[in-house]
């Protein structure tokens, strides 16, 4: 893959902060845009806005296309059955909610069992405490290796006859584990269970097949995978979807009204109230485009490159602890002795370096490593090597600042 190529494809990465070309680390958080689907998003607006599957108008008929057009490109990016299959939404987090709130509500009885990890992101845990509670349910943890990945000899034993909902993040966005969602999916339907996968950290970086992994449910988001902000896809098998209830109500999702009840569209529309992100969704298909003309597999393996150039380079660093695997996805967590993951994210700063700093919406697994707040690097196909030793170089004037402030 030609990095230099790639780069030019992304109009914010040609810019200086704070007097220094940036060093954008933080694409695990939000990744950024290429030209082509900004262009996109603009033509949209530009050339025929206008809502969809409603209107007969060329405008409509021409918007509903490119819609539709978009979900069609995720059902083969995931390699799903059927675009029945796909459903638009605001993102992984709602795509979760939804599973919870409408297959959970449905399907969970007091006594059964929701397993899910310590190291889910807050979004893969907080609906899973919300449906235990409502449903006086058992919320169960797989136990975590101390390098934070998980045994399938312990998967195995913690879903039970009882278990109903099996729900794990297939990338930590912390500790960068890559967990093996084809095994954890068999364990779980042995016992009956559904697997639910948030693919928020997994869908922009390896080639996923949803079929190959037999997961039921899986979410992910647009803006971390070169799309926009606030569209995201839950992936469901079409016959769990056929049976589960809406959780938004009004317009575009309904077959019938009266006066005293209604009925729902086919899948996926009656998972999609209201108008939807039109936008968002042609945008999100764009990026797709975008990043199989790079290839998939190209990105996985500059990747696996820059996180084993990273590591190495700070395995040769004193004072500074890595959490995680050493095989793992493209990013790494850390802290530094005697500076706060806030203050190490400012200094980085004022040379042009964006790190994340913080919880990471990963409280739980904050104390299991035994911290209060973490930093992060995360690294995607436009970064370089070069980048890389620019943020090594950071921190050594940050170990530098901290220890002659000391």
């Amino acid at each position: 893959m030609d990095v230099l190529a790639v780069r030019e494809a992304f109009p914010i990465l040609h810019q200086e902060v704070n007097g220094h070309p940036l060093v954008y680390l933080d694409s695990s958080a939000t990744s950024q845009t290429p030209q082509s689907v900004i262009d996109k998003i603009d033509d949209y607006y530009k050339r025929y806005n206008s809502n969809v599957h409603r209107g007969v108008h060329t405008l409509g008929a021409f918007a509903t296309d490119e819609y539709e057009g978009a979900r069609e490109k995720v059902r083969s990016f995931i390699n799903a059955s059927n675009t029945k299959e796909i459903v638009f939404n605001r993102g992984t987090t709602t795509g979760i909610n939804t599973v919870a709130q409408s297959y959970g509500v449905d399907n969970v009885a007091p006594g059964d069992e929701i397993v899910i990890t310590e190291m889910e992101h807050h979004s893969n845990l907080i609906p899973w405490q919300q449906l235990a509670k409502r449903k006086n349910a058992t919320l169960k943890y797989i136990p975590m290796q101390e390098d934070g990945t998980l045994s399938l000899s312990d998967v195995r034993d913690t879903i039970s006859e009882r278990t109903k909902i099996v729900a794990v993040s297939h990338v930590s966005n912390v500790l960068g584990t890559i967990n093996p969602i084809k095994e954890i999916a068999a364990a779980a339907h042995e016992k009956n269970a559904v697997i639910v996968v948030d693919g928020a950290q997994s869908a922009p970086h390896i080639k996923i097949d949803v079929q190959d992994l037999d997961c039921d449910f899986y979410a992910f988001s647009a803006h971390k995978m070169c799309g926009p902000t606030g569209i995201g896809v839950l992936y469901g098998k079409k016959d769990l979807l056929d049976n589960m209830e809406p959780v938004e109500f009004g317009g575009e999702m309904i077959d019938f009204v009266s006066l005293y009840d209604s009925t729902w569209k086919e899948l996926p529309w009656k998972f999609e109230g209201g108008t939807p992100i039109i936008a968002g969704a042609i945008g999100l298909g764009a990026a797709i485009d975008y990043l199989e003309s790079v290839g998939m597999e190209e990105i996985e393996k500059h990747e696996e490159e820059l996180i084993s150039y990273a590591l190495k380079k700070m395995d040769d660093m004193d004072g500074v602890t890595v959490y995680g695997p050493r095989e793992r996805a493209g990013l790494v967590t850390f802290n530094v002795d005697g500076v706060h993951p806030h203050d190490l994210a400012t200094v980085l700063d004022t040379e042009g370096i964006a790190v994340r700093a913080g919880h990471h919406c990963a409280q739980p697994l904050m104390k299991w490593l035994g911290v209060n707040a973490t930093a992060r690097a995360s690294f995607y196909l436009y970064n370089t090597t070069d980048e890389i030793d620019r943020f090594v170089e950071g921190l050594q004037k940050t170990k530098e600042y901290f220890g002659d402030v000391i």
